[in-house]
């Protein structure tokens, strides 16, 4: 991990910094970019985003300017208006800060002669696979096996886009690995951990009365995220019911699902909120779930902690980093529905436990999920790319 760096007035920075997701989008870069720059800007740095988003004229106010680009444009269109988006940013900045949008960004980091700097949460070769719904086992297997031609044609462009980065931030050790696959030099990659900010102060959500125990997930509504799963195993038990918290292409798949099962009372989508409410409903909840089959890093469990609900998620990926077995919350390996359940049932019917995990996820967050920690490492990889002048490719 780098080495802090603190910020002097003279050493401002001006960031462009785009991504594919921001509020009221739903999603880890969602979450993560708005209060980057909120940070960096607090720091004297001057901050740009450029976003796509289904209304462009929402979104709310921020203490820097966002750029919002209709996302519903065909793709070419919508393409070449966020390259010169982004590239017009740039001409009036010091380099790109990249959390998605990760082709125009290199494209438009080289029509403005800047220098790039991206954070990669995922492998979107991947995802993009999975949304076209190829039958891929795992994450790893995509990267070690072949896979169809469209496939490896998007594998191929992945890393050629990834290649023309100046720094990689990745946050997680596990994501690091995945990178370095692609023929990415170890120099360029950095692992800075995700961070919680001071957590919204807020009630439990008012829920309409159960007698029983309260599951609760949240997440983009994707087939990865294994929410069908969860749907499965809340329809097994009479006495669980799930809350849904998020929105995403599978939600009217997932609801269908629900009703199939005869569990549509039970199963709750409350589509995207607030990240003040989604705090709220995690206080009324009695356990959190994610079931995901891969994840960079989940800050999603981080947030759970803070709002102290005992978790329960599927060992995928960098959850491994944050989550340890028996001490701040329990790991079950991905695909199992029977450990799964089992995992629920525990902290259901064991109160000891449940206080267990939580006073470790404190400590977690204490420990080795600091906010400041994770400004200052992300400033220190900008700094370095930003005044390397013979850093590059």
């Amino acid at each position: 991990m780098p080495a802090p760096v603190k910020n002097a007035g003279a050493d401002r920075l001006r960031i462009a910094l785009p991504t594919g997701i921001f509020p009221p989008d739903i999603g880890g870069p969602a979450s993560y970019v708005p209060r980057i720059a909120e940070a960096l800007t607090a720091r004297g740095h001057e901050v740009a985003v450029i976003t796509l988003a289904d209304d462009p004229a929402g979104g709310g106010a921020y203490s820097f300017p966002v750029r919002r680009i209709r996302r519903g444009m065909p793709r070419i269109p919508r393409m070449i208006r966020t390259i010169s988006a982004i590239a017009a940013s740039a001409r009036e900045a010091d380099l790109i800060f990249a959390n998605g949008l990760f082709i125009e960004a290199a494209i438009a980091a080289a029509f403005a002669r800047r220098k790039l700097v991206m954070k990669i949460v995922g492998d979107w070769a991947w995802e993009r696979a999975r949304n076209r719904g190829e039958k891929i086992p795992s994450v790893e297997e995509f990267q070690s096996r072949r896979q169809s031609p469209r496939s490896e044609a998007v594998k191929w462009l992945r890393a050629r886009v990834t290649q023309r980065a100046n720094a990689v931030i990745t946050p997680s050790r596990y994501l690091m690995t995945v990178v370095a696959g692609w023929g990415i030099p170890a120099r360029k990659i950095e692992v800075v951990y995700n961070a919680l900010e001071a957590p919204p102060e807020t009630e439990a959500a008012r829920v309409p009365p159960f007698a029983g125990a309260t599951l609760i997930t949240v997440a983009r509504l994707v087939p990865w995220k294994g929410i069908d799963t969860l749907v499965e195993v809340t329809a097994k038990r009479d006495d669980w019911r799930l809350l849904v918290i998020g929105d995403g292409p599978e939600r009217r798949n997932l609801e269908s699902l629900a009703v199939r099962l005869g569990v549509p009372e039970r199963v709750i989508f409350t589509g995207g909120v607030p990240r003040k409410q989604v705090f709220a409903f995690m206080k009324a909840a009695d356990v959190f779930v994610l079931n995901s089959l891969y994840e960079g890093l989940p800050h999603i469990i981080l947030e759970a902690f803070a709002a102290g609900v005992p978790v329960v998620a599927a060992s995928a990926g960098g959850t491994n980093e944050v989550v340890e077995d028996g001490v701040n919350g329990l790991l079950v390996p991905i695909r199992r529905m029977d450990l799964l359940a089992a995992a629920i049932n525990r902290l259901v019917s064991e109160p000891g436990l449940r206080a267990v995990l939580t006073d470790g996820a404190q400590r977690t967050l204490r420990g080795k999920f600091q906010w400041e920690t994770m400004v200052s490492g992300t400033e220190a990889v900008l700094y370095r790319v930003a005044s390397n002048k013979g850093a590059g490719r």
